[in-house]
């Protein structure tokens, strides 16, 4: 494995945990702060709608630099924002500290995808990608717990402060590792995706390709159904499943761990096949959110769709990101529109799915909503999966070449 591949994977995972601890957080930073339970909730979705804005943003403006300097200044950026919320006096500050790592993390994945695919073999491009989001998927399990515990006992600003050292980690990976011209390998000619479009226009022209906006609806309805119902699935083990609230954290592990393996296998199967294996991905989340739905009273059943519903929730993203920046010839604005098209996806389904709730159907029914709106990713993919086929494997080669 690429020592450089491995770097970008400590980064995801340094991101990722930022993402993820503030929620074992909020009750200290509250008190800390002396604000409302509600204002402490912004550290949560401010950081989200920057991240949609900071994907978009950041990746056009730096669209003419290298890629190997984009990424060290993103993860500077990573770096300011945590030490910015371990050291802040006030909410404000926090806050501040918060949007200002938000703003790297998409142009981080979206950019770093491009050159994750790049220090492998073309056959091996999905894994590669897959290996980057590791870091995310592994924060994902370790997120909640690590806050709450170093928190617990050395107080919430620790685990910033251990935040921030993992980003000085990776910065120094990155800046060691990653090759100094993205595509560019030891001993290696550069392959062609290293003449990729720089220019903001030439990136945008990449968005002209229907299968580009295809690609980005499937991941906005894919990522909205299964996190529509994740964003209240807890409610959903305690007062359907009859859990424990002590008991939602190591659910919420379990479904973690269905995101590694899912990434995992995702990208080992979109290298394969990728269209039938995103299509597949999406229909057995689709699968997997309706029979939750349907057997949410059962404790065991609950514990294995939950696992489930990581495994084949996150299948689909090492997949989606190689289409979408295949058929943008390799602009890194899609790949990064690609992740603010998860978020804008994440925050449509959680409120598809509040509704539900709020009209009085249940707490199973944003398992339901889910299921109906990733049954819509299908269709969309598969979709743009037959309008790819006439062209077949030309296309693809095209892509890539160019």
């Amino acid at each position: 494995m690429p020592r450089g591949l491995v770097a970008l994977a400590v980064g995801g995972f340094g991101i990722g945990l930022t993402e993820f601890l503030i929620a074992g957080l909020l009750p200290q930073v509250a008190a800390s702060f002396a604000v409302s339970e509600a204002a402490a909730g912004r550290l949560i979705s401010g950081y989200a709608l920057s991240v949609a804005v900071g994907a978009i943003a950041l990746t056009a403006a730096t669209a003419r630099l290298p890629r190997k300097h984009v990424l060290v200044g993103l993860v500077v950026l990573f770096v300011l924002g945590n030490l910015l919320s371990a050291i802040a006096p006030s909410y404000p500050v926090m806050l501040l500290g918060r949007i200002v790592a938000a703003l790297c993390h998409g142009s981080f994945f979206g950019i770093g995808s491009l050159v994750a695919r790049s220090l492998v073999a073309p056959e091996r491009k999905s894994r590669a990608v897959a290996v980057m989001f590791a870091g995310l998927t592994v924060a994902n399990v370790l997120g909640v717990p690590f806050g709450a515990l170093v928190g617990e006992r050395w107080g919430w600003r620790a685990a910033f402060w251990a935040v921030t050292v993992i980003g000085l980690l990776a910065l120094a990976g990155i800046i060691a590792f990653v090759p100094r011209r993205a595509g560019e390998r030891a001993g290696e000619t550069p392959p062609t995706e290293a003449a990729a479009p720089t220019g903001l226009r030439a990136q945008l022209g990449a968005f002209r390709s229907g299968q580009v906006w295809l690609t980005l609806v499937a991941t906005a309805l894919g990522y909205g159904g299964m996190f529509g119902a994740f964003s209240y699935i807890a409610y959903t083990f305690t007062e359907v499943g009859g859990f424990s609230s002590a008991d939602v954290a190591w659910l919420l592990m379990v479904y973690g761990v269905g995101l590694v393996v899912g990434n995992l296998i995702g990208g080992r199967a979109a290298d394969h096949d990728r269209d039938r294996a995103l299509v597949l991905a999406l229909a057995g989340l689709t699968v997997t959110l309706a029979v939750f739905g349907l057997l949410a009273t059962s404790a065991t059943a609950s514990v294995v769709l939950v696992f489930l519903m990581g495994v084949f929730g996150f299948a689909g993203v090492p997949g989606m990101i190689t289409r979408v920046t295949d058929y943008a010839h390799g602009a890194a604005l899609a790949a990064s529109a690609n992740v603010s098209a998860s978020n804008i996806g994440n925050a449509l389904g959680a409120w598809a799915g509040g509704l539900a709730i709020t009209a009085g159907l249940g707490y199973t029914a944003p398992l339901y909503v889910g299921a109906g709106i990733v049954l819509i990713s299908v269709l969309v993919m598969t979709v743009a999966a037959h309008r790819a086929r006439p062209a077949g494997r030309q296309d693809r080669e095209s892509a890539v070449r160019r």
